[in-house]
């Protein structure tokens, strides 16, 4: 593979990395092993693709649709485009969208019975009719462990499910320590994680930000301040900051962008969203 590495895993797992992009793929029933050869065609040029169009990934969504022309940029722009009434870039959903572009390649496979496309936590999925998977929830990004799950049947509209927070690998400009979305795809979980976990905000000394520039000068998000870190909070101050998350997942669960959300701050976790999915954490 030209530029990226392609590896099995011992549990018989694909890993596809190049440069930031680092899949973990998995695929069963008779059509797995043709599906793991699509996904890793469908992976060949897609950091070139990205990269060749990164100003204008980078530029906030306004009012007319950005001229974008790779299928995962385009994927990108139409996940974040509901929410160009608030500064939002494609970049938003780029991880969701690489995994989207991988799975959709495998689902053409015949006798693919379930796959996943893990992109650090950002994960598109593939059910056949009659399957089920059940996924790991973690309620920290800097823990980084799962204390939880929850079961996605076939007949469920969820593909995508993203996880957001201010210790995660993106910059956030909230404080929650984890926004987990399910969603139709992974591109739009993506887009709407980002914006829920923006949404969990306060201001407090325990607070600590700074410039998303001074972190790396070529940021999307410019001289915004963004997390670094998120001492004690009154709780009054986490409760009113996990308000607004709740308050921003309502308003994505109303207009159909997503499923359900499960909200974490500290040791206080919130889910919005089918009673069903309200049991995905410990």
């Amino acid at each position: 593979m030209a530029g990226g590495v392609a590896a099995a895993l011992p549990d018989g797992r694909l890993h596809l990395r190049e440069g930031p992009i680092d899949l973990v793929i998995g695929a069963e029933g008779p059509g797995a092993e043709a599906a793991l050869e699509a996904a890793c065609a469908a992976f060949q040029c897609v950091l070139e693709g990205l990269v060749a169009e990164l100003p204008l990934l980078r530029a906030p969504i306004g009012a007319a649709p950005l001229p974008l022309r790779g299928p995962v940029a385009r994927r990108m722009a139409d996940a974040v485009w509901p929410y160009r009434a608030t500064f939002i870039t494609p970049m938003a959903a780029v991880a969701g969208a690489v995994a989207d572009h991988v799975l959709a390649a495998m689902a053409a496979a015949p006798g693919l019975t379930r796959a996943h496309v893990n992109n650090g936590g950002d994960i598109a999925l593939h059910l056949a009719p009659g399957t089920a998977l059940r996924i790991g929830l973690v309620r920290s990004l800097a823990r980084g462990v799962p204390e939880g799950t929850v079961t996605l049947r076939a007949e469920d509209t969820v593909r995508g499910i993203a996880t957001s927070g201010w210790p995660g690998r993106s910059f956030s400009l909230g404080i929650a320590d984890a926004v987990t979305v399910l969603a139709p795809t992974a591109a739009e979980a993506d887009a709407a994680a980002t914006i829920i976990a923006n949404a969990v905000d306060a201001d407090h000394p325990a607070i600590r930000r700074v410039p998303a520039r001074s972190l790396d000068p070529d940021s999307d998000l410019g001289e915004r301040l963004v997390t670094t870190a998120v001492g004690a909070l009154p709780d009054w101050v986490a409760q009113a900051a996990l308000a607004r998350g709740i308050a921003a997942a309502a308003e994505c669960l109303e207009q159909g962008r997503i499923v359900a959300a499960l909200l974490a701050l500290g040791d206080r976790v919130r889910a919005v969203g089918p009673a069903p999915l309200r049991l995905g954490h410990a």
